[in-house]
């Protein structure tokens, strides 16, 4: 019996940059699926970094660094180089499995992983590590919300919150999707983040596109980036409980599957 390949010849958007699409659209191959890589964000350091150094040089004086994304990781290493790391170096709190990998091949270990990969989560379960007066740093992108900041310096932490990194949305792939969404190139959308909903709106609005998007097949990862789509009064068709892209890849197909039946 022929397997049967539940997303044969059609065109799914990937939203990553080259380094990291290519599982993302191995995925999509194995179901049958066309992969269209447009990196709807991308990422560099931010040009003024003097605080940043600041902490560098006075990283033996917090008790944690906290890692929200593999971006994080390889933004920060990218400035305290791999031969600096030594005994000073404080314990350590992620958020995702691809961070703490990313940070593993740094030759660091997590001290702390939350069980869902959210801020409320992490910060509903990181909170009984945190005791008044811990000092924390909290590297981030320019876009990143301030929400775990704000809540450990509730219960007393005192959270040093400074931007490394910014998010833009490249020219060419602002193109591209254009070109795409124009002539209808694509029938499945997936987001992994509520900056790739903007930079996809951006282009829709900017080329007038809001009519071939509601032909679209619409996939998140996560209830911010859900969050998003809706304050862009865009329909949610698959969103996993499992904020992985092959649970998204799923939730996608069973939307399929219950739509031809």
């Amino acid at each position: 019996m022929i397997q049967s390949l539940p997303l044969l010849d059609k065109k799914v958007l990937v939203p990553r940059g080259e380094s990291h699409a290519r599982s993302f659209s191995q995925l999509v191959e194995r179901e049958g699926g066309i992969p269209i890589e447009i990196p709807l964000i991308a990422f560099r350091p931010v040009e003024q970094i003097d605080r940043f150094q600041d902490s560098l040089k006075a990283l033996d004086t917090y008790d944690w660094i906290i890692f929200t994304s593999n971006v994080t990781v390889e933004t920060f290493f990218s400035f305290y180089k791999k031969e600096m790391i030594g005994e000073a170096f404080p314990k350590i709190a992620v958020i995702g499995k691809k961070t703490a990998e990313v940070l593993m091949e740094k030759g660091l270990t997590p001290a702390f992983i939350p069980s869902a990969y959210v801020a409320e989560v992490f910060v509903e379960e990181f909170q009984p590590y945190i005791q008044h007066g811990m000092r924390v740093l909290l590297p981030k992108g320019n876009l990143a919300r301030e929400y775990i900041s704000q809540a450990l310096t509730e219960v007393g932490a005192v959270v040093d919150e400074i931007v490394i990194y910014e998010t833009y949305l490249p020219d060419e792939s602002r193109e591209k999707l254009a070109r795409m969404l124009a002539v209808e190139q694509l029938d499945i959308l997936l987001f992994t983040s509520p900056s790739t909903v903007d930079h996809l709106m951006e282009v829709v609005n900017t080329y007038g596109l809001e009519q071939q998007l509601k032909k679209c097949v619409i996939g998140c990862i996560g209830p911010v980036t859900e969050k998003k789509l809706a304050e862009y009064g865009l329909p949610v068709h698959a969103s996993p409980q499992e904020y992985t892209v092959k649970d998204m890849i799923k939730s996608t197909i069973a939307y399929l599957d219950r739509e031809e039946t």
